[in-house]
């Protein structure tokens, strides 16, 4: 079948990662089922005005911009791969425009309140659970990296003599980001208390359950969404929402923005650039509290 076809070549070749696979097999074999359904067709068989009744079909049934044009992305690469390989002469995504999104502004914590959680005694306590849900927090907002790749991070990534952690990013590009001494030390301790907790080494994954098994998505996203709700009323309280932090916090304190970039491991300057516009809004207010014409 084509379709896993791709999907292997973009996992395998392209080194998308397993989420980002499954997102894509979501939409195509959606796509696909559209056309079988609808119009008794393969995909190869598709033509542009089928990739328009198919726009059609997802905002009639209610799906939001941002998400057609993740789907329309899954089929424009599907398209792409199919031409380079002879299957078809052209694709019939050429003419085709994602719909128009509004654009979001990253949200994130002031490192204020965030410090205020993090030093505070009252949510957290010196039992192996509650240091490593402490950690997972102080490691998300102290490098900014991605949940995925704090899922992936295994004991030997942490260099305690350079204070640097190594993860391995998307399309399994390796990066190395400098930890702060204090993150050093809590690191140092996390380990010496796995230690003592006899887990057997079931895995050499650096963050474990309360049974040493390696943690998973679900338990990351709720611990994070436990603990913000103590500092933050806003309604998106995820692990991405520490990277936001992280990268707003550097920029509001003068960080390069070409080095934020590496840090965050982007692809391209205009991903990181959305940021600027945070810091602008940060600038505004003060403005307009600070100056006497405001």
């Amino acid at each position: 079948m084509l379709v896993e076809s791709f999907l292997k070549y973009i996992e395998q070749e392209k080194r998308y990662s397993l989420h980002t696979v499954e997102a894509y097999r979501t939409d195509l074999l959606q796509f696909t089922d559209f056309l079988t359904t609808t119009f008794e067709l393969l995909p190869e068989a598709a033509k542009y005005v089928h990739i328009r009744d198919f726009m059609v079909y997802l905002v009639e049934a209610g799906i939001g911009a941002s998400s057609i044009g993740r789907k329309l992305s899954a089929l424009r690469s599907f398209y792409k791969h199919l031409h380079r390989m002879g299957t078809i002469s052209s694709s019939p995504m050429a003419k085709i425009k994602a719909p128009k999104t509004a654009k979001r502004l990253p949200v994130f914590i002031d490192d204020g309140k965030l410090d205020e959680l993090l030093d505070s005694e009252e949510f957290f306590n010196d039992s192996f659970p509650s240091v490593r849900d402490r950690l997972i927090i102080e490691t998300l907002f102290g490098t900014g990296m991605r949940l995925s790749e704090l899922l992936g991070l295994k004991d030997q990534d942490v260099d305690f003599y350079r204070e640097t952690i190594k993860v391995m990013g998307k399309r399994k590009k390796e990066r190395i980001i400098p930890i702060p001494k204090q993150l050093v030390n809590q690191l140092k301790d996390y380990l010496q208390l796995k230690t003592l907790q006899n887990f057997n080494n079931k895995t050499d994954d650096l963050f474990v359950t309360n049974t040493g098994t390696a943690v998973y998505r679900q338990l990351i996203y709720q611990t994070v969404k436990r603990y913000l709700t103590y500092v933050s009323t806003q309604d998106k309280r995820s692990p991405h929402v520490l990277r936001h932090s992280y990268a707003t916090s550097l920029l509001n304190r003068g960080a390069d923005l070409n080095a934020i970039k590496e840090l965050l491991g982007h692809a391209s300057l205009a991903a990181t650039q959305v940021y600027t516009h945070n810091s602008i809004e940060r600038l505004k207010t003060i403005y307009k509290q600070a100056h006497p014409k405001a």
